[in-house]
């Protein structure tokens, strides 16, 4: 069930909110968290009943291991509930590449499995490996297995996160029903959803039409397009995740709880290092606590903590996706990244070595100015190098990707293809363009294009994200009008096809 569907708005979501409260007004705690997961199961089999059916054996063998390691180390057990998770992974994601990998190495001809990818199922197998080792490590009480099921079910961050630790979401589970109903949090939770779900259908599903045109017409670009559909594709991935992860922090606080910030402001960056701390936040962190740090983190020299830190973005393509443009994209990433913590350290060496007198010569006016001009400079080429590297990220393969990138390089000098423009042809705008006789003119139907294109990086680059204009809101008649009418527009475009791209991971 996607949340920019009618069934969802109109008949999922008003069940599942009057439902809940209603269940905690007559004090029934426990049958309202039965009853959430009931709703997210239903939410999740909507899609497809095996994907439900394969969820809830992952979480039934999943709580047998926390019951199992609960109040004992045993190590042989941890590795085997690690094992069991990365192998039913590893099966339903990856086992078809690597019959397509072993073909084309050994020249075989295995037949492919084409098998069924249950939605979401990376999300919530690293939560629940997560929850093993914390159990593992005595970091997780004793939990039921109501509980544990809303912990791993919870439909809000169930298809696409953001990916929640158990200390975040059990306190929460404890204290339902403590508060009552808080009618300024559900109003805060329903802008924020609301932000979340206009970044999604208004501008990630616009630019997501020019990235379409682009890809399936590499050959017909030339060297301005092929750099515009890289621009819109990185727009469109930030406004469509960062627009789902909105909406599930709305609907979430719409039912009394908070689940984690997943980004804040990637493209505010001003380098790599900058940018992950940004950027899909809840991942970082995963990889951070569950792997950069048990193997040695930066405690055992330089060589391996880069080591280390190239191993978690090369895990971090393979969680993508199977195929090997995925790896592509984390090495170019990667790369970068090490590079740019080893310049760091270089620096922090540099700046102990100053003496008092050089540090405060270095504060002088043309140095401040020159360190603002440099932010705007990186922030700039970031952006750049970010778009050169999803390119891999959203090709199909990497030959595909290589010749975009050749394409933005070495291609033809061309007029801006006029039907790649035509995908911003918003018939709402459009009759705008009309009423002010702008239709006609020869440049006309690339106006919504760069109209877009500004509006995209003004938001992305300058602009204040949606939970940070959600803390200054105050709901009064024009900011109600406004909410209302961008929620109108939002549902009135329900009836075009879309789908949220992280569903495929």
């Amino acid at each position: 069930m996607l949340f920019n569907s009618y069934i969802f708005i109109f008949l999922f979501f008003p069940v599942c909110l009057f439902g809940y409260y209603g269940l905690l007004r007559l004090q029934r705690e426990q049958t309202a968290k039965v009853f959430l997961v009931a709703m997210s199961f239903w939410f999740y089999g909507y899609f497809n009943l095996s994907y439900l059916l394969i969820m809830i054996c992952s979480i039934a063998g999943n709580y047998l291991f926390h019951r199992l390691l609960s109040g004992r180390q045993d190590r042989r057990l941890l590795v085997m509930a690690v094992t069991a998770n990365l192998g039913v992974l590893f099966y339903f994601k990856y086992f078809d590449f690597f019959l397509t990998t072993v073909n084309g190495v050994f020249g075989s001809s295995i037949a492919l499995r084409n098998i069924l990818l249950p939605l979401g199922i990376s999300f919530f197998t690293f939560q629940q490996i997560s929850f093993v080792v914390d159990t593992y490590r005595g970091e997780v009480r004793d939990c039921s297995l109501i509980d544990y099921a809303l912990f791993v079910a919870f439909f809000p961050q169930l298809i696409a996160g953001p990916i929640v630790n158990h200390n975040e979401m059990l306190p929460q589970f404890a204290k339902m029903g403590r508060q009552g109903v808080q009618w300024e949090k559900i109003a805060n939770g329903c802008g924020l959803f609301i932000l979340g779900l206009a970044k999604k259908v208004l501008l990630a599903d616009t630019f997501g039409a020019g990235v379409d045109y682009g890809y399936a017409n590499i050959a017909a670009l030339g060297r301005a397009d092929a750099v515009l559909v890289a621009l819109f594709y990185i727009l469109q991935l930030y406004f469509d995740f960062s627009g789902y992860c909105d909406m599930a922090r709305g609907i979430a606080r719409m039912l009394g709880m908070e689940i984690p910030a997943n980004f804040r402001s990637p493209y505010k960056a001003v380098n790599i290092v900058d940018f992950w701390k940004r950027w899909h936040i809840t991942l970082s962190r995963f990889f951070t606590k569950y792997v950069y740090i048990p193997l040695g983190g930066n405690r055992r020299g330089q060589a391996r903590m880069y080591g280390n830190l190239m191993l978690v973005f090369l895990l971090s393509g393979l969680w993508h996706g199977a195929g090997w443009h995925y790896l592509a994209w984390a090495l170019t990433q990667g790369v970068l990244y090490v590079a740019t913590r080893f310049w760091q350290r270089g620096r922090q060496r540099r700046k102990a070595a100053r003496n008092p007198v050089q540090e405060t010569a270095a504060l002088s006016g043309i140095v401040l100015l020159r360190h603002k001009v440099m932010t705007i400079v990186s922030r700039v080429l970031l952006i750049f190098y970010v778009a050169a590297s999803e390119v891999y990220f959203r090709a199909e393969s990497v030959a595909q990707a290589n010749q975009l990138l050749l394409t933005a390089v070495r291609g033809p000098v061309q007029k801006i293809s006029m039907e790649l423009a035509d995908c911003f042809r918003l018939d709402e705008f459009w009759y705008v363009l009309k009423v002010l006789k702008l239709d006609n003119m020869a440049w006309s139907r690339y106006i919504l294009m760069w109209a877009m294109l500004a509006l995209g990086l003004y938001l992305t680059m300058i602009g204040k994200d949606a939970a940070e204009r959600m803390e200054r809101v105050r709901y009064r008649v024009g900011s109600v009008v406004v909410f209302a009418v961008l929620a109108l527009w939002c549902v009135l475009t329900f009836s075009e096809v879309s789908t949220f791209l992280y569903y495929n991971f």
